[in-house]
């Protein structure tokens, strides 16, 4: 796969902002958000963006009134993402209130061409910061203001670039990818859209009273030292990069597990814990620091979590770390881990998730994202804008063609050296990629980028 142009930059006119609202009246109302939905950690806006070409049966079509007469048809079935969140005191519990105000939109012209942006899209995309309508942030307010933010930017050869931001506490990638689903069919003309209708149903994931702890939700524990955090070093240059597994890098990584979980271990599986155990030898902790990978799990909204030594994790086979992911991933699926979340969660008023020495990871090669199709095609690009917390895995394609996982990371630009050799040296050694001398067959996406932050 080609490395994309990321440092090109390309003028964008914005049109003012507009608040697009249901197209015909929704009930009013509050709906509560459930003890899993208002944590702190979700208190921020995702990002998604994706990438267009023309297409010539829709050449007389503009793609900003065909989305904004969309949008206003999907609010009506998806309502409360039109209203506002409130924050309920002292426990800052979090509802909505439907009040039909809406959402905003904008919409845009770039002085550029989609040729012009390459072929191999990652995160960070090329002016990320003039295709979304609000800053990137980890954090956010999210109390009264409008739940999603759209800007669709028309480009010189007839392809648009569709970017939102839409509040974590509302949905999580099947959620956004199922609110997408819907405004293309009607984008699109698709009789009786939407063909899946929304369901609210948040009490599923709500404490009890009182709350019933019956896990030991170790991903809420602080670290000791958290101020030795390699991947957080204040005004550091960040680097970015995308690391690209093929069938053949997929298949050596698995002939590492032990034999008895070579067949049973999803791809995700796999490279999680391969990157956990390359970033943690990058980042060059201390033998005895605890490190940590925490999985979100979509659907539950719920993360879970996995820790080890810094010594054993880089020292011991590849299965141990695989081991520990797995583990982690068993005891989020046992019966009633989700209940214990929420119950952990509103027993201790929104504990903040600890984030030093920590690899979060979330797949979201399921979801669907190359298939939200408003009528001009599949998206060359459809996934986060950029990279901040967490690191996803999305689905990407190398240069020859083959379908594969794509990992986008964001490190300090001395940590992200490090990151690429010791990739290089593990999938050598495990016979992914060629060694010769100075010129390596590499699995990389070429780069990287780097950026001030």
């Amino acid at each position: 796969m080609a490395g994309a142009p990321s440092l090109i930059s390309f003028p964008v006119r914005r049109g003012e902002r507009q608040l697009v609202a249901p197209a015909r009246p929704t009930p009013y109302g509050f709906k509560m958000l459930s003890d899993i939905d208002d944590q702190d950690v979700l208190r921020f806006y995702r990002s998604g963006i994706f990438f267009y070409r023309g297409n010539a049966p829709r050449a007389g079509l503009d793609p900003v009134k065909v989305i904004r007469s969309a949008l206003a048809e999907a609010l009506v079935h998806f309502h409360p993402l039109a209203g506002r969140l409130r924050e309920l005191q002292p426990t800052r519990k979090l509802v909505v209130e439907c009040t039909g105000e809406g959402v905003v939109f904008v919409e845009a012209d770039a002085d550029v061409r989609m040729d012009d942006l390459g072929d191999s899209l990652a995160p960070p995309v090329p002016c990320y910061d003039k295709l979304l309508c609000e800053p990137e942030s980890p954090t956010a307010v999210v109390v009264d203001r409008p739940l999603i933010y759209f800007q669709v930017t028309r480009l010189r050869c007839g392809g648009f670039i569709f970017g939102f931001q839409i509040c974590h506490c509302m949905a999580d990638g099947t959620g956004i990818v199922q609110f997408l689903t819907a405004l293309t069919e009607f984008a699109r003309g698709v009789p009786g859209a939407p063909t899946v209708r929304p369901v609210w149903e948040r009490e599923l994931f709500m404490a009890g009273w009182p709350p019933e702890i019956t896990y030991d939700h170790q991903e809420y524990a602080p670290l000791p030292d958290r101020g030795k955090d390699m991947a957080i070093p204040g005004d550091d240059v960040f680097a970015h990069h995308a690391f690209f597994f093929g069938p053949s890098e997929i298949a050596a990584i698995r002939s590492q597990a032990p034999p008895a979980l070579r067949s049973a271990t999803s791809r995700f599986d796999l490279v999680g814990a391969f990157m956990w155990r390359c970033r943690t030898a990058a980042l060059r902790f201390d033998p005895d620091d605890l490190v940590r990978l925490s999985l979100f799990v979509e659907r539950a909204r719920s993360g879970t979590g996995a820790a080890g030594r810094c010594r054993r994790l880089c020292r011991r086979p590849f299965g141990y770390a695989l081991q520990l992911l797995l583990e982690a991933k068993a005891r989020a699926s046992q019966e009633g881990y989700v209940q214990s979340v929420a119950s952990f969660n509103a027993a201790r008023r929104r504990p903040p998730f600890p984030k030093a020495r920590t690899y979060l990871i979330s797949d979201v090669t399921q979801a669907g994202l190359l298939a939200v199709d408003f009528g001009w095609g599949r998206p060359l690009y459809g996934g986060p804008a950029t990279i901040m917390l967490a690191t996803f895995h999305l689905e990407g394609r190398n240069e020859a063609g083959d379908a594969g996982i794509l990992v986008p990371m964001r490190l300090p630009a001395p940590a992200m050296e490090g990151l690429k050799q010791q990739v290089r040296k593990e999938l050598t050694a495990y016979g992914a990629i060629e060694n010769d001398g100075d010129k390596i067959n590499s699995n990389l996406v070429p780069g990287p980028v780097l950026a001030k932050l």
